[in-house]
């Protein structure tokens, strides 16, 4: 039984991370019915205030310990499970850490129609008065395909590549694994045992999001739009509102406060919108009494939570679990002077559960008066890529042209590279790859070679050469009879070894070379090896990034040369095209005909 923390400082942003293996715990407190719930929450404080470390969850489920208002389904595991240890080990990373995470293959989420009758039942129900904002989730199973003795660990380190930083857990429960990359922090709160003492204590409720951009100017300005959005701030506010109304359960009168208000927060696929609450608790205020002021958060609820949290057990069809809980550590605080504990908790958002072969996702966002299903759904497959990106393995990849020895364009295809590496959290040294392609290069002095250059997610490169036939022109193209759904998805705007999005586009008919691809907008983007150019009222023109299309790196130079400009051509302007080219770096300007 493995457990791993690697927890953020919530007070200082760049301090050293809680990071701690722990195997072996003492003792186990579980609870699995409502009244046991508070009991264990006293005897994890009671061990922390004796020098041990706990480390355990509650399911949503756990709510109605605190309130028997709290309306939720029968919970289908433990409400309350902590593992009590007597020191934490240092943290030292699996060898499966750097072995392929196992392939996950997951079924969709609900169907699009029930979706929308879901918000649609929410506006309702808004408009009628019954509440102001309710956080609607669904669970999306997946079945481990190749999993091993170290699939938990070896996918929790795909995980937080996924999406680094944050709150993040393994949680090894026996039966099932909790797999946490939570960016959200619930509570961090710090005991003082002294009599007539206050404690303190930090909620960070994460409440507002958007995409990232294809940019670096496009994503400023995503995140300009998400900190100016009405529909978004006032979704945040209501939550922190809601929370400061929990605080004030247990704070000191006066002390409650918000010093931070609608901070932007970057994650590889979203933005997120966080604000702080604090407040001095009560002296001898119990993490029982923490928990029954704050349990279930209220990010993840909505406002009013009450009655909130009966309309979510009506329109969602099963427990939430883990997912929605709370995960975390309680632990001695010597600095605070003897018994002082501290307790930090996330909001298992960005959560899997392994259990045996299956495993289990929540996805979910805030609907309010505001939403629109078309933008919240986007928002749930947005929310969704952490997930998916970690489900395969991947390398990221170039491909370069090699003329006699000479790379062309080099320079600009691991400028690409380091980006896409950054994106991912892929290791990368420069002088490793510029060393594998000399190697590469010194091999095969003579010709024209196609070089596939790829860096797997240790940060080992590889580099394989074929030979590259000239190509006929003009080469024909095929227009896509559907669009491609997943045009803005990170797999489109960095190229990987992951293509599966791509290959239903692969042509089919004799003698054509590729197929031209549009977005679910209607917009021309790229084709499933290149980029496009089109000869548009009198001038060139190629879709730009904003469409959803890999940056190549033949583009870029026709741009830069000038021989193309960016615009927008949608599948209604394809009548007044009057010239095609494919464009990309191994083959350059090739004409076409559509």
């Amino acid at each position: 039984m493995r457990t791993t923390i690697d927890f953020a400082d919530p007070h200082h942003r760049t301090a050293p991370r809680l990071r701690h293996t722990f195997t072996a715990p003492r003792q186990l407190l579980i609870a699995t019915q409502p009244n046991q719930v508070r009991a264990v929450l006293a005897a994890v404080q009671a061990a922390a205030e004796q020098g041990a470390w706990c480390v355990g969850a509650l399911s949503y489920e756990a709510a109605s310990a605190f309130d028997p208002a709290l309306r939720t389904h029968p919970a289908d595991g433990p409400l309350a499970w902590f593992a009590v240890y007597d020191a934490p080990q240092p943290w030292a990373a699996c060898a499966a850490d750097t072995m392929h995470a196992p392939t996950l293959h997951w079924h969709t989420l609900p169907e699009r129609t029930a979706f929308d009758a879901a918000v649609a039942n929410i506006h309702h129900s808004i408009a009628a008065g019954e509440y102001y904002q309710v956080n609607y989730t669904a669970q999306t199973e997946a079945s481990v395909q190749d999993g091993g003795p170290h699939t938990a660990s070896a996918l929790f380190a795909a995980l937080q590549r996924a999406q680094p930083r944050g709150y993040a857990a393994l949680l090894d429960m026996g039966d099932r694994q909790v797999l946490s990359v939570s960016p959200e922090l619930f509570f961090d709160w710090h005991s003082n045992p002294e009599s007539g003492k206050s404690g303190s204590i930090l909620t960070r409720p994460m409440k507002g999001t958007a995409p990232r951009g294809a940019t670096p100017e496009q994503d400023a300005a995503q995140a300009a739009a998400l900190r100016a959005s009405p529909k978004e701030r006032a979704e945040n506010v209501m939550i922190v509102d809601l929370l400061r109304n929990d605080l004030s359960r247990i704070a000191e009168p006066f002390s409650v406060r918000v010093p931070v208000l609608f901070h932007t927060q970057a994650l590889p696929a979203v933005w997120q919108m966080t604000s702080d609450v604090q407040a001095r608790t009560r002296p001898g205020t119990t993490l029982a009494d923490v928990f029954a002021a704050l349990f279930p958060c209220g990010s993840i609820t909505g406002a009013p939570k009450v009655r909130a949290m009966q309309a979510i057990a009506q329109l969602e069809p099963g427990p939430r679990g883990i997912y929605c809980g709370a995960l975390g550590v309680v632990r001695p605080d010597p600095q605070a002077g003897p018994g002082a504990i501290r307790a930090t908790f996330n909001v298992p958002i960005r959560t899997l559960v392994l259990h045996g072969a299956q495993v289990r996702c929540g996805i979910g966002s805030g609907v309010t008066s505001g939403a629109e299903a078309d933008a919240e759904w986007r928002e749930w497959q947005h929310k969704r890529a952490f997930a998916v990106r970690a489900s395969a393995p991947f390398d990221l990849l170039e491909t370069l042209a090699l003329h006699d020895g000479q790379w062309r364009h080099r320079v600009d295809h691991l400028e690409r590279l380091q980006r896409a590496a950054t994106h991912f959290n892929y290791p990368l040294d420069t002088a490793t790859v510029q060393h594998c392609l000399q190697a590469l290069a010194e091999a095969h002095p003579h010709g024209p070679w196609r070089v596939r250059l790829l860096l797997d997610a240790a940060g080992q490169p590889r580099a394989e050469a074929f030979a590259l036939q000239p190509t006929a022109t003009p080469v024909r193209l095929q227009l896509a009879t559907r669009p491609l759904v997943e045009a803005h998805s990170e797999f489109v705007r960095h190229k990987t070894s992951r293509r599966a999005h791509y290959a239903p586009f692969a042509p089919t008919a004799p003698g054509v070379f590729d197929t031209v691809l549009w977005n679910e907008e209607g917009e021309i983007t790229e084709s499933t090896f290149g980029n496009l150019a089109m000869l548009l009222d009198g001038r060139w023109v190629t879709p730009p990034l904003s469409c959803g299309l890999l940056p190549g790196v033949g583009r870029a130079v026709a741009l830069c040369e000038g021989r193309v400009h960016e615009a927008v051509v949608r599948l209604q302007d394809l009548p007044r095209v009057q010239g095609w080219a494919f464009i990309n770096s191994l083959r350059g300007w090739l004409a076409a005909v559509l």
